[in-house]
């Protein structure tokens, strides 16, 4: 997967998750919860759903580097470049 479709991909989870939030204008380098209404519920539903879509474990150490839609990005590039 592209960086893009990364990025849209997780996009879409959060969608999902929060089907209220306008997920269209993220920022990537503004922390999530400062732009959407996510709580630590919705946040591990993103988070176990990557795993359930894409096979990524994401150790809960690691949560704090999926704050950012661009650290999202970031940490899942390397484990979904070859999808």
């Amino acid at each position: 997967m592209t960086r893009d479709e990364i990025s849209a991909a997780v996009a879409e989870i959060i969608s999902e998750v929060v089907p209220d939030e306008d997920c269209s204008a993220i920022e990537p380098e503004v922390a999530l919860r400062d732009q959407l209404s996510l709580d630590s519920m919705d946040f591990l539903d993103i988070v176990m759903e990557l795993r359930k879509r894409y096979g990524v474990e994401v150790p809960e150490q690691d949560y704090p580097r999926l704050a950012t839609m661009r650290g999202c990005v970031d940490y899942l590039a390397p484990r979904l470049a070859d999808r």
